[in-house]
């Protein structure tokens, strides 16, 4: 059949929602974090007396909001990069052996883990979207059904693209690792400087020159700026900052994440064909 990777996808799927540890920490923590982070950092910029007043014709945009679309993102990234750790377990358990001897082309495994790994993104992504809205959260503001719709749809595709490149690579990374410790190290490793070199907690127009290129060429910023034009609007004002986003800026930033999906998706095919499992 040629629809292989759904058994590969449900599979996974019906791991994630039966290990209940799992699950509650993956949806409650992101929402955590919002709430305690943020709003405590909100409070703190109030008190240092960041300027509140937007330029005419932007909205203004608290804190807990700009940083809101940041958490969506790292969340997304945080999934992504933890969701390969399913294959290093099936090939520590002696299970990738059967899956890879089947007659199912390898393919479907990493499409099959990918999408897994996306849905899971998606649910956590709008849980942080309806709980920061009910905790202060400025999204959709003055948004009609139409155009709900359409941010949500817009949201989603940012999501999607951004967390298939991160699942390949952990995809990749996982069946070439020995251990989950190995695999945990590796993720750490990468996560750290995407975490602090994007603009998802804070803007990236005040790092130094060499910091402003790295930036550039992280894809948690490309995802940052869609969900952010998408959820609050294209021109907005925000810790100081005048941010306005073009139709342009938006694809760009699109057609940066899916090159960079591709990418990912041609070294992890080129590493699944060549895997051998013993």
């Amino acid at each position: 059949m040629a629809l292989e990777f759904l058994t590969v996808y449900w599979r996974d799927m019906l791991r994630f929602f039966r290990f209940r540890a799992l699950l509650f920490s993956s949806l409650v923590q992101p929402a955590l974090w919002m709430a305690f982070f943020g709003v405590a950092f909100t409070g703190t910029i109030s008190q240092l007396g960041a300027p509140a007043s937007a330029p005419p014709g932007a909205l203004y945009v608290p804190y807990l909001t700009f940083m809101a679309a940041g958490i969506m993102a790292l969340t997304t990234l945080f999934t992504s990069l933890f969701g390969g750790i399913s294959l290093l377990f099936d090939k520590l358990w002696g299970l990738m052996r059967e899956i890879l001897a089947s007659p199912m082309p390898r393919t479907h495994i990493l499409i099959g883990i990918s999408l897994s790994g996306m849905t899971k993104s998606f649910i956590q992504v709008m849980i942080i979207m309806l709980f920061g809205i009910v905790i202060g959260v400025r999204f959709f503001v003055g948004a009609s059904l139409l155009h709900l719709a359409v941010s949500i749809l817009g949201i989603l595709l940012f999501v999607g693209v951004f967390s298939l490149g991160f699942l390949f690579m952990s995809a990749t990374i996982s069946m070439r690792m020995e251990s989950p410790e190995s695999l945990q190290a590796v993720i750490t490793l990468l996560s750290l400087p995407l975490f602090f070199v994007s603009n998802a907690l804070y803007p990236a127009e005040a790092f130094p020159p060499f910091l402003r290129v790295a930036t550039a060429a992280n894809p948690l910023t490309y995802v940052v700026t869609g969900i952010r034009y998408f959820a609050i609007g294209p021109d907005f004002y925000a810790l100081g900052g005048h941010y306005i986003y073009s139709l342009m800026d938006v694809g760009s930033a699109l057609l940066a994440l899916v090159i960079f999906a591709l990418v990912m998706f041609v070294v992890a095919y080129w590493t699944f064909e060549k895997a051998v499992v013993t």
